[in-house]
């Protein structure tokens, strides 16, 4: 089983992991014992999370969307995949119709 995560950083900046233990993770991550990256933007709050039933699927996915700009991010959040097929791999708004 594994997870992938959003975090929404005290900064307004989202972090994207992978984990098979989330709720560990977070603690580490809010402690200061998780990213540099996070360390830095305290305190953090989880934003979205799936779990999976493999970490490499989860791990896929960290992948996938730490390519993603900040408005695609939201976006995934708010509508799922649906709210961005159709985006471009580096796009910032959906396409016009």
């Amino acid at each position: 089983m594994g997870f992938v995560y959003i975090l929404r950083c005290a900064d307004g900046t989202y972090y994207v992991g992978s984990t098979v233990d989330l709720a560990r993770r977070l603690d580490a991550h809010n402690t200061g014992m998780g990213s540099a990256y996070t360390r830095r933007r305290l305190p953090v709050e989880l934003a979205w999370a799936q779990e999976f039933a493999r970490i490499d699927e989860a791990f896929a996915w960290e992948k996938r969307i730490q390519g993603w700009s900040h408005g695609k991010r939201e976006a995934f959040m708010a509508g799922g995949i649906d709210a961005v097929i159709g985006w471009s791999k580096r796009g910032s708004a959906p396409p016009s119709p």
